[in-house]
């Protein structure tokens, strides 16, 4: 009895003593951060599921469990603890990829000068020349930077973020768009070393090719200095202590061929410079944000070079159908009248047809050029770093209209830049082990009615709240008074544009500090956030017809003037508030 006690009191005290030794190991682990994320377990069931260009499945369902794709598939189980999306009528995609932009990073204040003038402009800082090739993307990505949500609710999951500046801004870096710090959102620091054709304001370099000649200069040093060190790393007696310069040292892994550079390159004749210093220097190339690669087509794709294509398009010209239905509807209702002879055309007219048709052409060619590489077999994938973020969706079904199969632009935001950055093991389409990155949209992603609905960024969602459709009674008011201003060749031109309605019909004027008067505003047209109006305009003697094309958000709008042969301009507005 005595020792049946005294074994149930010994394995208590062995209990009690071991919880004790156990105590601080316990709270040691509670402090420490898990290994790998854990997270929300989500299923998204019953949708089609397009899990990359040319894979579709019907019906599916895809699991993610802690930041990873777990299941894809029609039959698959929904595990018990899942979060379920019930995804009838929705479509699943890869989360989209931009190849090269800013996004995370506030743009710089515009300085004068521009800043001070420098005493010795031949030899300036580094920083002033643009030359802060160290410069990591961690230190100044902000997630809660606008442009991180505004590319994220189109799709987009992942970007290549480059700092802002000329020459060389510094390290690009691959990020996810979610997170709530900078190490949350970095996917892979140091991906490339950013570069642009562009010199220094009132200082050296400031032409392109003093650019080119310091490039040269800043490689070939690098290069000289990497060496040293090497020497001086196999043998220190007797061999002097190499200088750090942290400038060079950011060359190193792009001299070793460990990391590309990634130059802006729009023009044509960009690229081909930017060919020049690949060939002589001989490192790895990647060329983004190209909006004129088609001259130069063979010449790209043979080099090797990594390319992202510009999704930034050149404004379509708006069509007059409406201002011709409109008088052909005036020459019906008036039956008894004759029909009129056709004015002969001016040279005047000849030339402005001879514009708008080159205009055209040259916008034909930009539309069109994801279609050309596409056809030529070159692997590309989309630049954000000129595009108006909400211009993207539409741009788009521009390059899908002029002859890019719907597969190839998917491929081009998915498949394509996840290889291009050496990702797609982890990127680019929805399978098993992948990141969780997906965008979920209530149509086909094309569509011009689709809606982003989902998105989800290493597993995390982010829901869109999809805007109800506009009654009848909520359209846009253009009625009252609007100030614009235009910077045209001959200055920025200020005004007023004055609009009046009367059951649905419109008239209005015009001012402007380059006109002597108000004018009336004629061939009125309204076509939902979209007006256009024309009025004339005194030109020294010659009455030139001006053409002004804008649409309104709220109480700004954005447009253009264009004033035949002298071409297009911008032009911008606010509504006047009422007191």
């Amino acid at each position: 009895m005595i020792e049946s006690i005294y074994s149930k009191n010994f394995r208590a005290w062995k209990v009690a003593l071991a919880a004790c030794l156990l105590w601080p190991a316990y709270l040691f682990a509670q402090d420490e951060k898990p290994i790998a994320p854990v997270g929300k377990t989500y299923a998204i069931t019953n949708a089609t599921i397009v899990q990359g260009p040319g894979r579709k499945i019907e019906k599916g369902t895809v699991v993610m469990k802690d930041g990873l794709i777990t299941a894809v598939g029609a039959g698959v189980a929904v595990p018990a603890e899942a979060i379920v999306i019930k995804g009838d009528s929705l479509f699943v995609y890869p989360g989209f990829i931009d190849g090269l932009s800013h996004t995370g990073i506030a743009k710089p204040k515009e300085e004068r000068d521009t800043r001070e003038r420098l005493k010795d402009p031949g030899n300036p800082t580094n920083e002033r020349a643009g030359i802060t090739p160290q410069n990591d993307v961690r230190t100044i990505i902000n997630p809660a930077e606008k442009s991180v949500e505004e590319l994220r609710n189109l799709g987009f999951t992942v970007s290549q973020v480059v700092p802002y500046g000329n020459l060389l801004p510094g390290q690009a870096a691959v990020v996810l768009l979610g997170g709530k710090s900078a190490d949350d959102m970095v996917l892979v620091n140091n991906s490339a070393l950013y570069s642009e054709l562009t010199g220094a304001q009132n200082a050296y370099p400031n032409t392109i090719m003093a650019v080119m000649a310091k490039w040269r200069e800043l490689y070939k040093n690098a290069s000289l200095q990497k060496n040293y060190q090497a020497l001086y790393a196999s043998n220190r007696n007797g061999v002097g202590r190499p200088v750090t310069d942290r400038v060079y040292e950011a060359f190193y892994p792009v001299i070793d061929q460990r990391m590309p550079v990634v130059f802006k390159s729009e023009r044509v004749m960009e690229t081909q410079r930017v060919f020049t210093l690949k060939n002589d220097l001989n490192f790895k190339l990647t060329i983004g944000d190209v909006k004129e690669g088609w001259p130069i087509l063979n010449k790209i794709k043979s080099s090797g070079a990594s390319v992202f294509l510009s999704l930034d398009l050149p404004d379509e010209i708006k069509k007059e159908e409406k201002k011709a239905d409109k008088k052909d509807a005036k020459k019906d209702s008036v039956k008894t009248e004759a029909p009129k002879k056709e004015k002969p055309k001016t040279a005047f007219d000849l030339e402005r047809e001879a514009l708008e048709k080159r205009k055209k052409e040259s916008i034909a060619l930009y539309t069109s050029q994801p279609a050309e590489f596409s056809k030529a077999g070159v692997t590309f994938g989309f630049s954000a770093l000129s595009v108006k973020t909400k211009d993207i969706p539409a741009n788009l079904r521009r390059m899908i209209a002029a002859g890019l199969p719907e597969d190839e632009a998917l491929k081009a935001l998915t498949i394509s830049p996840a290889k291009l950055l050496g990702l797609e093991d982890r990127l680019g389409s929805i399978d098993n082990g992948k990141i969780a990155n997906l965008v979920v949209t209530n149509k086909p992603y094309f569509n011009e009615k689709a809606k982003v609905r989902y998105v989800f960024v290493e597993g995390n969602v982010y829901k869109q709240e999809v805007a109800e459709v506009k009654k009848a009674d909520a359209k846009v008011s253009y009625k009252g008074t609007w100030s614009y201003t235009s910077e045209t060749p001959q200055g920025t031109a200020t005004g007023k544009i004055v609009l009046k309605e009367e059951k649905g019909n419109y008239s209005g004027t015009i001012s402007s500090n380059m006109m002597d008067k108000p004018a009336d505003l004629k061939d009125i047209s309204v076509d939902k956030e979209t007006i256009s109006f024309t009025f004339p305009f005194d030109a020294g003697g010659e009455t030139l017809t001006i053409e002004v094309t804008i649409t309104v958000d709220g109480d700004t709008f954005d447009g253009t003037i264009t004033a035949g042969p002298n071409g297009s301009f911008p032009v911008k507005g606010t509504k006047d508030p009422k007191f």
